[in-house]
């Protein structure tokens, strides 16, 4: 009880968890798009409280957070547990300012994230890819052309209608994303919202390859009907559509490599042939340029010895 005095609070022993977590929520809603809101929810509900939701805020004060670090990182990975610890932090910080408390936050060490080296397709294998895409019946097969020449990422490309294509500017609008989320713990839903962040809204010029097909394919279906489906009221949702990427691969005899490699490939191949990194980060729609530079700009063995060597 030393403890909530020193902090000029008697109210941590009364407020439980589960209502500092219901409070935080409502904090949030009208903060974030509804599909972080549902994250944060399915994060709350399928970790947290299942460890927290009884116990009340005051047992925080002596708590080793360290301990539920520890325990998750035997089940989970180190992303999934920074996600989940990040959302704990932040109802904490809430109850701090809302309580006058202080949960020595700092003291909690975040798992390493290490950064794994990029998988990309090369030459041949992106050839491969193109010839089955433009020889392909299949209309979804156009997205992942789209993704070659674009680095559009899947739920964008799964929510991109025909009228998002402007043919005379020759450019994409990229104004929204489709997604499958969480609303409860064996519960999803589909939902189309505006890209995760403002920059991810945008504008992407069309390569001649890409025009030339999507001009042809755009003749036969309504502005207002979905690129990969050609309906108006129908989508292909992410997971669906990867069904039909892996086919393309099996169809060419390519290796299996996750969808995002199309990103990673796309921002690979725009850096060696000289893109500058800030129209490369505009394309990619990232928050910053930062992103883009320490993911996709390595210089190699070869080039480090060059300048040395000139010393």
């Amino acid at each position: 009880m030393n403890v909530l005095k020193k902090g000029g609070n008697f109210r941590l022993w009364r407020v439980k968890f589960k209502k500092a977590t219901d409070n935080w929520l409502l904090y949030k809603k009208h903060k974030v798009k509804e599909s972080t809101y549902l994250n944060y929810n399915y994060i709350i509900n399928t970790y947290l409280n299942k460890s927290f939701a009884k116990k009340r805020l005051n047992y925080f004060l002596r708590y080793d957070m360290n301990e539920f670090i520890d325990k998750l990182g035997k089940e989970l990975s180190s992303k999934t547990v920074r996600d989940i610890i990040l959302v704990l932090k932040s109802i904490l910080r809430f109850a701090e300012r809302k309580y006058n408390a202080n949960f020595n936050l700092d003291l909690i060490t975040m798992p390493t994230s290490y950064k794994s080296e990029l998988e990309v397709f090369n030459e041949k294998e992106i050839k491969k890819l193109e010839k089955e895409c433009v020889s392909s019946e299949d209309l979804r097969t156009i997205g992942i052309l789209i993704s070659i020449y674009t680095g559009m990422r899947i739920g964008e490309i799964c929510a991109l209608k025909w009228e998002n294509i402007d043919f005379h500017k020759k450019l994409i609008n990229v104004t929204q994303t489709l997604q499958r989320v969480y609303v409860e713990k064996n519960k999803t839903k589909v939902i189309i919202t505006p890209p995760k962040t403002k920059t991810s809204e945008r504008k992407i010029p069309i390569p001649q390859a890409l025009y030339d097909e999507l001009k042809k394919r755009s003749e036969k279906y309504s502005k207002k009907a979905y690129v990969l489906t050609g309906e108006e009221n129908k989508y292909i949702e992410p997971r669906s559509f990867q069904y039909v990427y892996k086919k393309v691969l099996d169809n060419c005899n390519v290796q299996y490599k996750n969808f995002h490699c199309l990103r990673h490939t796309f921002a690979t191949r725009c850096v060696r042939v000289g893109m500058d990194i800030k129209s490369l980060s505009e394309v990619l729609g990232h928050a910053d340029v930062n992103i883009t530079l320490n993911r996709y700009v390595h210089s190699s063995y070869d080039s480090k010895k060059k300048y040395m060597e000139k010393l």
